[in-house]
């Protein structure tokens, strides 16, 4: 069971399906091996959500032994894939485990990171539990980096020694990233969305200057809860001042729940062997049925553009692929069915080349991820639109309003207004 890269690898074979553990879970030495003995591979599909890091199988110089499967694209990936390396599997995160499980995607191996075996034997998958928790269930080889610096996690994190068929020792440090400085656009936005936030709330939000803004807001609030697919180190002022104390959660009360982490060394350390932190599998964090019963949920997600009838393009630039649907509307449709919830679309008025991401048509080819029915508020560092229940026109006058000013008039021009 416990053995060398070189001799676990060797159990890859040509064209067979590989997934690779997520976020900063990554197993970077296993990874290095595999493309370390890509001459006697051939087509060897790769599936994975986003990774940290570099992804050496996607270079072109290995284009013949490896292909990518992303069911999110990180820019470790972005050119591959849009370059023919690889391909994007539109599916929302929820449901990334389901295809494992029914094998839609069958997989016959999974590298993973894990920590060492506790005295019962149990690893633990650290910061990134999402859907790989499923792929070791139905893969046929398991092949584990045996990493202490690894934190240990509990819930759906835990996995016995005896699932793993090969061990391979090795510690690296995992990926970890400091919060960027906030910027006064980040800070106006995070005002904005913060005022929508009511005390009691259960949050769920992403990664990003954005997200960390709004919860830099939060100091003053009372009782909020966490049930998000990720969470980073804006949650932790929170945590230590008690602003986060998730008691008046119906599920897991008490309880933060994430299916991911990634951050710095801090909130690894947070998430370390701490019982106040739940790590679960996608299929049931991002369930709608779930994530509805909590009250108050507030969904905070971001958005590359959207139109002035409420659509959000988030996943791609036109045609070209960026990113994926992630679990945005997993939450925002959670979200709206909860007692009290929010869902909110926050994102700057302006691309940083000065065009306006409110637009009066999405750019041709590119994709709509959460549809304009579903849509509740778009927020930018100029204010609030709340569109739901609102007749087309009546939103695009909302969103006009919260457009950069050098584009209010041409957006008003082309609306018609």
């Amino acid at each position: 069971m416990i053995c060398s890269a070189q001799e676990a690898i060797s159990h890859i074979q040509s064209h067979q399906a590989v997934f690779v553990h997520s976020v900063a879970a990554v197993p970077e030495h296993l990874v290095a091996e595999m493309v370390n003995q890509h001459a006697r591979l051939k087509g060897v599909q790769i599936y994975q959500l986003h990774t940290e890091g570099e992804a050496p199988y996607a270079a072109p110089a290995y284009q013949d032994s490896f292909f990518v499967n992303a069911f999110f694209i990180g820019a470790n990936v972005r050119k591959a894939i849009n370059e023919g390396r690889g391909s994007y599997i539109p599916v929302f995160l929820s449901e990334v485990p389901r295809l494992f499980r029914q094998e839609v995607v069958k997989l016959d191996v999974a590298l993973i990171s894990v920590s060492p075996p506790d005295a019962h034997g149990y690893c633990s998958l650290g910061p990134s539990v999402d859907a790989s928790r499923a792929a070791i269930e139905k893969a046929k080889i398991v092949i584990a980096q045996v990493n202490k610096h690894m934190p240990r996690t509990l819930g759906d994190a835990n996995i016995h020694s005896s699932q793993i068929n090969y061990m391979v020792p090795f510690d690296q440090p995992i990926h970890a990233h400091e919060p960027a400085p906030l910027s006064a656009t980040d800070r106006q936005i995070g005002a904005h969305v913060a005022n929508l936030v009511d005390n009691g709330a259960t949050l769920q939000m992403g990664i990003g200057s954005i997200p960390n803004a709004v919860l830099a807001n939060l100091m003053g609030h009372q009782d909020l809860g966490i049930h998000t697919e990720m969470f980073s180190d804006g949650v932790l002022p929170l945590v230590e001042k008690g602003v986060i104390t998730g008691l008046l959660k119906k599920k897991h009360r008490g309880k933060i729940v994430a299916t991911f982490v990634m951050g710095s060394q801090k909130v690894y350390d947070f998430i370390d062997n701490n019982p106040a932190v739940v790590m679960l599998d996608a299929q049931y964090v991002n369930d709608t049925a779930i994530i509805r019963q909590n009250p108050k949920v507030t969904a905070i997600n971001s958005a590359i553009e959207i139109d002035l009838t409420g659509q959000v393009c988030a996943d791609s630039i036109g045609q070209r692929m960026y990113s994926g649907v992630g679990g945005q509307m997993d939450f925002i449709r959670g979200a709206s069915l909860s007692e009290g919830g929010k869902a909110i679309i926050a994102l700057p008025s302006t691309t940083k080349q000065g065009i306006s991401r409110i637009c009066t048509t999405l750019k041709e080819g590119a994709g709509v991820v959460t549809t304009r029915a579903h849509v509740h508020y778009v927020v930018t560092e100029y204010g609030v639109a709340h569109l739901y229940g609102r007749n087309l026109r009546d939103r695009a006058k909302a969103l006009i309003a919260i457009a950069h000013p050098d584009h209010q008039e041409s957006l008003a021009r082309a609306a018609g207004l």
